[in-house]
């Protein structure tokens, strides 16, 4: 389980990252756009309710979490990958 959010950069595994990165640059125009317009509109929602909590300056208030959280947020961001690549895949075959 931990190997999937490992950072290798091997030619068998590759980080979530840059395995999404082929899947986005290689898989079905359609389907990322589809994907990437959910992903937006669900960020656009959290970035709407934050700002309802925090004020104006979301952008501020973010890089202070991030930095934080760091471990936190890095594994968010692979899980993330790994969720948005396989609503791609899925799609695809």
């Amino acid at each position: 389980m931990y190997g999937m959010f490992e950072d290798e950069d091997d030619i068998f595994m590759g980080s979530p990252k840059s395995k999404f990165m082929d899947v986005v640059f290689n898989a079905n125009n359609d389907i990322v756009r589809q994907e990437l317009e959910i992903f937006m509109d669900k960020f656009a929602a959290m970035e709407l309710m934050l700002s309802q909590h925090v004020g104006d300056d979301i952008d501020k208030e973010v890089k202070r979490f991030a930095v934080s959280n760091q471990s936190d947020v890095d594994t968010k961001a692979k899980s993330l990958y790994i969720e948005l690549m396989g609503a791609i895949l899925s799609q695809s075959e």
